[in-house]
């Protein structure tokens, strides 16, 4: 797999069927390892290893109802308070981002109202800040460490 801007982490990687396979550390198995999933897996790690996001609060690969259409978004992480904190739509590397991009985690968004989106295909890295009350968005340098 390519070298990302990311940090690496400690990735456990095995071949079966002559396909490589790495292990998630928020879904506990071992999945294909595609050049999305090479980004997913190191933006986890970003989150738990650099930005001190507990495990639990991390959510990888999960379903959504977007106008009676089923979705699956990339990376949730929740906030104390069980709200979303973070949405991120990952994309393989070779995948340029625009603004069809922002438009799919903007759709997402609609239904989970989180605090700040992430758009990255692990060499660029794009962040924003959701404000509701004024029903606009800012976007920001890297999103915020979790705080205890």
């Amino acid at each position: 797999m390519s070298t990302l801007n990311l940090p690496t982490g400690d990735f456990r990687i095995k071949n079966r069927e002559n396909k490589p396979y790495i292990f998630d550390i928020i879904r506990k198995k071992f999945v294909v390892l595609q050049p999305e999933e090479w980004v997913r897996q190191h933006i986890v790690h970003f989150l738990i290893f650099h930005k001190n996001y507990p495990k639990s609060y991390i959510n990888v690969e999960k379903k959504i109802e977007i106008n009676n259409t089923t979705k699956r978004y990339d990376i949730v992480v929740y906030n104390k308070n069980g709200g979303i904190e973070i949405l991120v739509e990952c994309k393989a590397p070779s995948v340029a981002i625009t603004q069809e991009v922002f438009d799919q985690i903007a759709r997402y968004n609609l239904s989970l109202d989180a605090t700040y989106l992430m758009v990255s295909n692990g060499l660029k890295h794009y962040f924003c800040q959701i404000n509701y009350r004024e029903e606009n968005y800012v976007f920001i340098q890297d999103i915020p460490e979790f705080i205890v």
